[in-house]
């Protein structure tokens, strides 16, 4: 569960700017960094008296940074307090002033330091994860490995203070990284929380600010969520009609493959266009048409005048959904790329791209990382390490708005990275992809630009996601997501 609230931020950061505004509140002479430290861990405390009553037994886990450091000052307020507090340090010889003196409060105050033990772990209530902070980047070895998988392992409600011990605060990647109930993250939101493995191991993120913000640069990734579109999206006019709304060409659908632009058509429709035409095999019309006789219709053996009239006639393009990668679905994709008009790319179009390496400013590409990565020329694994990077990579390289599908996709227009924490599992079933495309389009053909539409689009897509896994993600269908894409552009 992740945040959407007007409280919660939309900046996010990257660990390098958040250390310099710390240093830069610290040379203010308004704090110091042990001032800092006692502030997390003081918020820390906090967050278990309203979660946690005393009758649990609490673990707090440890290392040797400065997240260690408010692991300490939690640990201590909670022993003053009454709870039952054990806790367990990875230490080394050479500390930082800061742990050191939270680490000789905590003793003062009748806490003791005791080595790692995989069996408190696992009879624990509750567990604090201390472990490591944003600076760690890497991988997880020897005892702090353990450590991670005895926490993840054990049936304790976990707390991880700023981030979750093993996840890279700038990319959202870790191979072993602690699976936390509550993330708090504290002075600023960091951009790696809202994205690829983190999604699975922040759980609820909360945010505590201490007084970081004035300090804080231009951010450099900014989350977005269901008040956006609620912001954009008006009520219509009273006298509009359909040829307000917008016309689109959906094009797709080789052999077998009609289903695709079917979803990709009615999810256009659904999201508001006025006008859809589903451009496709002429044997697919009884399956694009049947229960949706609001879908137009256009049968292509062969790329002729007809089909370039039929693609002057939209405002907006979608080409991808089902096209295939043979020569059928290789000639729709030259015809569109003739056209001048804007245009939304998916599945076999951003495949069949990847040979072509164009570069267009007027369409909006969304793949997924296996997609990204032919589009790049790299691997998957690649792709996922570093999915701010490659987002960036493929919008320098072809042009448009690029929307990196995944958990916590991420929308990039070539200045302003965007990251839409929405969606789940559910998801990861055919035709989802072709849905999102129509309701990218459907909102660029009512007059919204590329980049609010992308937004948008990827908004309403998993918002209406996360409304159809009410009755569960496994089994969950892209048709399942219509009718609450509906409800979602029209603010019910």
């Amino acid at each position: 569960m992740l945040p959407n609230g007007p409280t919660f931020p939309c900046e996010m950061f990257l660990s390098s700017q958040v250390r310099t505004a710390e240093q830069k509140f610290v040379d203010s002479g308004n704090t110091d960094f042990y001032r800092l430290v006692e502030s997390a861990g003081n918020a820390a405390f906090e967050q278990i008296e309203m979660a946690q009553d005393k009758s649990r037994s609490i673990l707090v886990v440890v290392g040797y940074g400065n997240n260690g450091a408010d692991g300490y000052v939690c640990a201590r307020r909670l022993l003053e307090s009454g709870y039952s507090v054990a806790l367990m340090a990875f230490t080394r010889e050479k500390m930082g002033d800061e742990v050191l003196k939270a680490q000789r409060l905590f003793i003062e105050s009748g806490g003791e330091v005791e080595c790692f033990s995989p069996e408190k772990v696992a009879s624990a209530d509750v567990i604090i994860d201390g472990l490591l902070g944003i600076g760690f980047s890497g991988e997880i070895k020897g005892d702090f490995k353990l450590a991670i998988d005895s926490i993840n392992s054990s049936d304790a409600w976990v707390l991880s203070l700023d981030i979750p011990s093993g996840i890279n605060a700038d990319t959202g990647t870790g191979i072993n990284a602690v699976e936390a109930d509550v993330t708090l993250t504290f002075g600023a939101v960091k951009q790696g929380l809202m994205t690829g493995r983190a999604r699975h191991c922040v759980g609820q993120l909360l945010f505590k600010a201490l007084g970081l913000t004035e300090y804080l640069p231009q951010a450099n990734s900014i989350n977005v969520s269901i008040d956006y579109v609620n912001k954009h999206i008006k009520p219509r006019d009273r006298d509009s009609h359909k040829g307000l709304s917008g016309k689109v060409s959906v094009i797709g659908g080789d052999a077998g493959m009609a289903g695709a632009v079917r979803l990709a058509g009615e999810a256009c429709l659904r999201a508001g266009a006025g006008l859809v035409t589903v451009i496709s095999r002429p044997e697919h019309q009884i399956v694009v048409n049947s229960n949706r006789p609001e879908l137009m219709f256009w049968g292509c053996e062969l790329v002729d005048m007809e089909v370039y009239l039929r693609l002057g006639w939209a405002n907006i393009l979608v080409i991808g959904p089902g096209l295939g990668k043979q020569d059928w679905g290789y000639n729709l994709l030259k015809a569109v790329g003739l056209s001048d008009k804007p245009c939304v790319m998916d599945a076999d179009a951003l495949n069949l791209l990847s040979a072509e390496h164009g570069r267009q400013d007027h369409w909006v590409l969304t793949p997924h990382s296996g997609e990204a990565a032919r589009l790049l020329g790299i691997s998957t694994l690649e792709v996922e390490n570093d999915r701010f990077a490659a987002v960036k990579a493929i919008q320098q390289k072809y042009g448009g708005v690029v929307v990196l599908k995944g958990p916590g996709t991420l929308i990039y227009d070539g200045s302003q990275c965007y990251v839409a924490p929405v969606g789940n599992p559910g998801l990861a079933s055919g035709g989802c992809g072709d849905v999102l495309s129509g309701i990218i389009a459907a909102l660029m053909a009512q007059g919204f630009d590329k980049l609010s539409s992308a937004i948008m689009g990827v908004v309403v897509h998993g918002e209406a996601a996360d409304r159809a896994a009410i009755d569960g993600e496994r089994g969950m269908l892209a048709s399942d997501l219509m009718p609450h894409i509906r409800q979602l552009v029209n603010k019910i």
